[in-house]
C-alpha cells in the first residue's frame, strides 16, 4: 500500500497561534488541496496525524473539530482529493500522553489501523516536533517550509532536526519530488 502521512496545521492549511477553532478559520494553503489530489490520483492513500491540543485545553469541542474536518474534506473533494483517515491527539502538553507529537504514538496508530509496517513511509510536516515524531516512528521526515517553518526558506536544515529530514518549499514541491521518484522506480 502506498501511503503518505501529513500533519494538518501549517502543512495543509494556514496555522494560528490562537488555534483553528471553527470551520471559518480553516483555510487551505495555496495548492495544498490539489497536491493531495495529485497523490490520490497517483495511487497514494493520504492520512492526517495532527496534534489538536485545543480540545484538551477546552478551546474547541468535538463538534467544532468535526465541522472543521468536514469543511476540509468538502474542499478536497471539490479538487478531486481525499483524506483516508484522520488521527489526532486531543491532549494538552501537560497530559503526558504517548500520542502527542514529538512522540510517535499517532504514527503507530496509523500503522496499526492499516496493518502495515510504516518504516520509510513519507511523513510531511512543518515543525521540529513533526520531524521528531516521524523519525522516531521510522518514517521518512519531509519538512515543508510553510507554517512554523516558513522562516527556514533559503536556509540549511537546522542541526536540531533529524539528519534524514528532506526540506521542500511546500506540499506541492514535496509531491513533485515523490511522484518523480515513483516514476523513476517504475522504469
Amino acid at each position: 500500500m502506498k501511503i503518505v502521512i501529513l500533519d494538518r496545521d501549517g502543512t495543509l492549511n494556514h496555522t494560528s497561534d490562537e488555534y483553528i477553532k471553527s470551520p471559518e478559520e480553516w483555510r487551505a494553503l495555496p495548492g495544498a488541496l490539489e497536491a493531495v489530489g495529485r497523490l490520490n490520483h497517483a495511487g497514494y492513500h493520504v492520512v492526517l496525524a495532527t496534534n489538536q491540543s485545543g480540545l484538551g485545553r477546552g478551546l474547541i469541542d468535538m463538534a467544532s473539530l468535526n465541522a472543521i474536518h468536514k469543511r476540509m474534506l468538502k474542499q478536497l473533494a471539490a479538487v478531486g482529493g481525499r483524506i483516508d483517515a484522520i488521527f489526532y491527539c486531543p491532549h494538552a502538553a501537560d497530559d503526558h500522553c504517548t500520542c502527542r507529537k514529538p512522540l510517535p504514538g499517532l504514527i503507530e496508530q496509523v500503522a496499526e489501523r492499516f496493518g502495515m509496517d510504516i518504516l520509510g513511509v513519507p511523513f510531511v510536516g512543518d515543525s521540529l516536533r513533526d520531524m521528531q515524531a516521524a523519525h522516531a516512528a521510522g518514517c521518512k521526515p519531509h519538512l515543508v517550509q510553510t507554517g512554523h517553518s516558513e522562516g527556514l526558506r533559503g536556509q540549511a536544515l537546522p542541526p536540531t532536526f533529524p539528519k534524514t529530514t528532506q526540506m521542500h518549499l511546500d506540499l506541492n514541491a514535496f509531491v513533485d519530488v515523490l511522484l518523480k521518484k515513483s516514476a523513476e522506480s517504475v522504469v
